[in-house]
């Protein structure tokens, strides 16, 4: 089977709301707005925000802005005060730069003739919609055959166009703003923030939060990461979180678009620990946290404003976990490539309508592409699920049972089964295989 083949027809897929009712949680307390879309962006971009909002202001924005970046092509959101106005989009680069202090982890990859180079191997579009606020989060297979724009590089002088390149080069091209500016010339979206968090950056922020527990639901073996564990609830951290990010040909069918949706179940469980009491109620921890994502994520220009954290955090301290929905790239198998994939525009059209009109999503596709992870059913782990739509509201004691106010309705889109997708409210577990590849 190729790397890159698509999720097998003989899997069937079944239908599903973006609501999930099993573990169904409360809309967080507001503080830990901002902390939620800071899980779903991985590398805590945001976290620093919380931080400048309830500690040091001027030491934290100062060390975020050193080594920021300025966005070609993207039209500016002026700092206001109150929630940002409209949908906006946010965009992280993870590379794999082979830092001196971490190089050592990583083999082959940093002691070869490539060590000096740095590809954009993790792409994320999160995207803020207007009132009433979601978020979607678009993950872009790093081997996505794209063009890629003319982009201007640090030193001033002006790249090729090209026409046929993985996406994952583009950072190698151009840095950061051309990364952006190639995704926004492939979605047709405006994106005005963006960061970048390398290896070692993973590495020293879940340090910081203390770890992430993630569920594998069958053992997962890589000998390309290191990775041999046995199935069971895993509380990673550190070297162990970038062997888990990093690994493909432990789940899944061994593809790039299995380890994407592996990524995806460590994002929604970061999500939930930034918003736990552990982290909010703990003012060390919560500091730590920012200082290590300043030391550790090269910023756009755009972001490096308190006033701008502060209204991203305002547009999204209400979004429930049900709305917030990440989904890969409809992808096809490049032609000339079987190890390679293309963008699946018509697919793609249908997410990005939907986008602009900030419809609700209805997941139709597998949770997991190509087998990367499976759901965890409704009270597998003796969660209580939710009322169903129109049910009864349980009365309080030596009350009278109370009808439920019916919820506004909205025209949902459903997306196509080509993209693979889950919400934050959704369980699921890495889909390990115990082969290695090795």
């Amino acid at each position: 089977m190729s790397e890159n083949s698509q999720p097998s027809s003989r899997r069937p897929s079944s239908k599903r709301r973006t609501v999930a009712r099993h573990g169904e949680l409360r809309s967080p307390h507001p503080f830990a707005s901002l902390m939620k879309i800071v899980g779903i962006m991985l590398a805590v971009v945001l976290v620093s925000g919380a931080g400048i909002a309830a500690y040091a202001v001027t030491d934290i924005a100062r060390g975020f802005a050193d080594e920021a970046v300025e966005l070609e092509g993207q039209e500016s959101v002026p700092p206001d005060i109150g929630a940002i106005e409209g949908g906006v989009n946010m965009f992280l680069a993870g590379t794999d730069a082979c830092e001196p202090e971490y190089a050592q982890f990583f083999g082959d990859r940093c002691s070869g003739a490539d060590a000096e180079g740095e590809l954009n191997d993790v792409n994320m579009l999160v995207h803020i919609s207007d009132e009433p606020r979601r978020v979607t989060v678009v993950s872009f297979p790093r081997d996505l055959m794209v063009e890629i724009p003319s982009c201007t590089r640090e030193d001033g002088s002006e790249s090729s166009p090209q026409s046929y390149a993985p996406i994952n080069s583009a950072f190698s091209v151009g840095g950061l703003s051309c990364v952006v500016k190639t995704v926004s010339q492939l979605s047709g979206q405006n994106i005005p923030f963006a960061a970048k968090v390398t290896w070692g950056g993973v590495i020293e922020i879940t340090d910081a939060v203390g770890g992430v527990e993630v569920c594998l639901a069958s053992g997962i073996r890589d000998f390309n990461t290191g990775i041999d564990w046995p199935a069971g609830n895993r509380t990673i951290q550190g070297l162990e979180a970038l062997q888990f990010l990093r690994t493909r040909y432990g789940v899944g069918d061994g593809s790039d678009l299995g380890r994407i949706s592996n990524q995806q179940q460590y994002m929604s469980r970061l999500a939930r620990k930034l918003i736990s009491g552990e982290v909010l109620s703990d003012p060390a921890t919560l500091y730590r946290l920012a200082t290590t994502t300043v030391d550790n994520v090269t910023p756009s220009q755009s972001l490096t404003n308190p006033l701008t954290l502060v209204q991203i955090a305002l547009a999204v301290r209400d979004v429930p976990f049900d709305e917030i929905v990440f989904v890969q790239y409809p992808v096809l198998t490049d032609p000339f490539d079987e190890n390679k994939v293309v963008p699946d525009e018509t697919s793609a059209a249908v997410l990005w309508d939907a986008i602009a009109a900030n419809q609700p999503l209805t997941l139709t596709g597998e949770a997991g592409a190509n087998e990367g992870v499976v759901v965890v059913e409704d009270g597998e782990d003796g969660g209580e699920a939710a009322p169903e739509e129109g049910g009864e509201v349980a009365p309080e004691e030596g009350g009278e049972s109370v009808e439920p106010t019916p919820a506004p309705t909205e025209t949902s889109v459903a997306l196509p089964s080509t993209i693979p997708g889950s919400t934050a409210a959704q369980e699921t577990c890495s889909n390990g295989n115990l082969r290695g590849f090795g």
